[in-house]
């Protein structure tokens, strides 16, 4: 029997995982699913019948759904996981797992006080291009600094909402990517940050964020965070004792210079990233085995993320992410 899953939020990036639920994964069925616009028909759903429901708490109470994957605002999704974990359903959720380390902390404690899966779609984990990178990074030596660059154009069609106050913008949106990979290519933890933003949460979202990381080890990496009027720029480069190495993952590229050796650049065999993320939570749920991205992963970037606006706050003072514990 296929495992049921029921998707909460059907917006764009919703969209793409109705699509892998239902077309790409064997052993998945979308068992249900709810959306704001309850009345809307969704092109994607075929004509049988697939309940859509108006509240999350219906679909998550639903005997037929067996695992949440949850697609909407990180505002939401506080509410949703403790809704799951009460239900004892296994949840994925998109990034940021939540929008304040403290919700984070909450809805992982709770996870794993049922001990309940919870796991965390940072999908660039799984991006072809980053994988090939980690796989090379052992050729350039002992590592000096990192950069990292997420650059993401604002698109005309895009529906523009009114900010809530206090809502955060381009570093928790996107940028927090970049905060998880930190660790995943380092196997080090983010313990340090200086940032600096365009404007406060309080005044407005930001759209640029320029952050100075600093791992366990004492490697320094620099974040470039912004939302542009147009072109797109995802790329991350590599220092090291006896090389450099260079992975641009809007364009597939991996590169590199080691020692005095020609330029090189490797094949990258692109992967969709969504499918992958949903392969390994399908996978985590049929060997009752921790997913590859935990919860506390997840909530891992979003203290690095406190961290970083709190810096902002104090005009660009070092803050330590683990004092915000």
């Amino acid at each position: 029997m296929p495992l049921r899953i029921g998707l909460i939020g059907a917006g764009r990036h919703g969209s793409r995982y109705i699509q892998h639920l239902l077309h790409d994964l064997p052993g998945v069925s979308l068992a249900a699913l709810c959306r704001k616009r309850i009345g809307e028909r969704l092109p994607s759903l075929p004509m049988t019948e697939i309940p859509v429901y108006g509240d999350y708490r219906a679909l998550i109470a639903d005997p037929t759904v067996e695992a949440i994957v949850v697609v909407t605002s990180p505002a939401l999704c506080l509410e949703i996981c403790l809704e799951a974990v009460k239900a004892r359903k296994p949840i994925l959720i998109e990034k940021p797992l939540a929008p304040t380390g403290r919700e984070a902390r909450v809805m992982v404690a709770a996870a794993e006080e049922a001990g309940l899966l919870l796991m965390t779609a940072q999908t660039l984990r799984f991006d072809s291009s980053i994988l090939l990178l980690k796989e090379h990074l052992p050729e350039i030596g002992q590592f000096r600094y990192a950069t990292f660059t997420s650059r993401i154009e604002t698109k005309a069609s895009a529906h523009v909402r009114s900010p809530m106050p206090g809502q955060r913008g381009a570093l928790l949106e996107f940028g927090v990517h970049l905060l998880d990979l930190v660790p995943f290519l380092t196997g080090e933890e983010v313990v340090a940050v200086r940032c600096e933003l365009d404007q406060l949460p309080s005044v407005a979202p930001e759209t640029m964020a320029i952050v100075q990381a600093q791992t366990t080890s004492g490697l320094r990496c620099i974040l470039d965070v912004a939302r542009v009027e147009a072109g797109r720029i995802a790329r991350t480069e590599w220092v090291g004792t006896k090389g450099q190495i260079a992975a641009d993952w809007f364009h597939q590229r991996v590169s590199g210079v080691i020692g005095d050796s020609a330029p090189v650049e490797w094949d990258v065999q692109p992967q969709q990233t969504i499918l992958a993320t949903l392969r390994a939570f399908l996978h985590a749920i049929e060997t009752n085995s921790p997913p590859p991205i935990t919860g506390r992963d997840g909530c891992r970037a979003v203290e690095v993320a406190d961290a970083c606006y709190r810096s902002a706050e104090l005009g660009g003072a070092t803050v330590s992410v683990a004092s915000l514990r």
